[in-house]
């Protein structure tokens, strides 16, 4: 469906199900350079178990319009503003990545819109390999290739869908090739110069981290630190997982995700 926000269209899946603003609503915000088709297999299963559910274009990505937003509380802001057109009072988040983070500075700011919230792969401060903020500002191919391999598992590099015929990593791959020039290197920017270490301590809503124990662009300790940081958050930590956990273990993720969504 489509949403107007600040007199731009915003894409948002539903998982299937119509929209209704009247049940408890479930947001998904996806990753850098992502869209919301990373949610596909979560998003459904919420909208068809009682949940209203928006699995989010964020500006500049996949169907959406508009520049892409320049920093994490931007994206909070808009998020704000997102929810309030699509006439949600409150809702539970689940971010991934940089969706994660602007998760997290949303319900530090506007705590009476955020019901709960799942983050995953997410840490504190996020910093980007300066190779890859430097490829993804020349709009080079090599940041697609670098998010690929370092945001998937050991499983990831030699297949790792559990659909026979798909490959995870070229998925990946091709996903981010879809992104407008610059978007990619305006969401890494962005999370490169977070810090939520003073929005976690403000977080009053029941908070839950999922962690990839193989994640090599967020390790696990950056997880559990944040999960430390969040009052009464808990953390739930995958064996064998790396970034992408909604694709490369999705049933392993859903599961955790029941728990607080």
């Amino acid at each position: 469906m489509d949403i107007v926000v600040a007199q731009q269209a915003v894409y948002a899946a539903t998982g299937g199900r119509p929209f209704d603003a009247s049940r408890e609503s479930v947001i998904f915000l996806h990753g850098a350079g992502m869209d919301h088709t990373v949610w596909a297999l979560q998003a459904r299963y919420f909208a068809h178990h009682g949940r209203s559910v928006l699995a989010v274009d964020l500006p500049g990505h996949g169907r959406s319009a508009g520049p892409a937003l320049q920093s994490i509380a931007a994206m909070a802001d808009w998020l704000d503003a997102f929810l309030q057109a699509a006439g949600i009072a409150t809702a539970a988040l689940a971010g991934h990545s940089m969706g994660a983070l602007i998760a997290l500075e949303a319900a530090a700011r506007f705590p009476a819109r955020v019901r709960a919230m799942a983050l995953l792969g997410a840490a504190p401060c996020m910093p980007v390999h300066p190779d890859l903020l430097a490829a993804a500002a020349a709009n080079e191919h090599l940041a697609y290739d670098l998010v690929t391999s370092w945001g998937h598992g050991a499983t990831g590099h030699v297949g790792g869908n559990l659909a026979p015929g798909l490959w995870l990593m070229g998925g990946g791959e091709r996903l981010l090739e879809r992104a407008a020039p610059g978007v990619l290197h305006a969401d890494l920017a962005a999370c490169n110069a977070y810090d939520g270490t003073q929005a976690a301590v403000r977080v009053a809503c029941p908070a839950l981290l999922v962690i990839g124990v193989a994640d090599r662009m967020t390790p696990a300790k950056g997880g559990r630190k944040l999960a430390g940081a969040i009052t009464g958050a808990r953390a739930v930590e995958i064996a064998g997982c790396g970034h992408m956990m909604m694709l490369e273990k999705p049933d392993e993720t859903l599961d955790a995700l029941k728990t607080i969504l």
